[in-house]
């Protein structure tokens, strides 16, 4: 398993319509795309814009496969709304969440 980290800026009069974005299209993706397990996001304390999106995979290569154009159709909505700032991949060693 691998976890990806997206890290977005998203100005405030635009979260609600990103927060909803994402949770269709990050459901889309689950029940679509070979490999991928869903994700969950969080927003910052101290910055509202500062939003983390944090995906789950069954593999890298899953996930590249997804990938391989750069910009997936189906996130495109999501790079209309806000900006991604950065993109970083983590092996699983363990989950104890329920």
């Amino acid at each position: 398993m691998i976890r990806i980290i997206y890290s977005w800026k998203v100005a405030p009069e635009k979260r609600e319509l990103f927060i909803q974005t994402w949770k269709k299209t990050t459901n889309s993706i689950h029940e679509t795309v070979k490999g991928a397990r869903g994700s969950f996001m969080l927003q910052s304390e101290t910055d509202a814009s500062d939003i983390k999106t944090i995906a789950k995979w069954d593999s890298l290569a899953d996930w590249e496969k997804f990938w391989q154009d750069n910009k997936p159709s189906q996130m495109q909505s999501m790079h209309d709304i806000g900006e991604r700032i950065s993109v970083e991949i983590f092996r699983e060693v363990d989950d104890f969440t329920k």
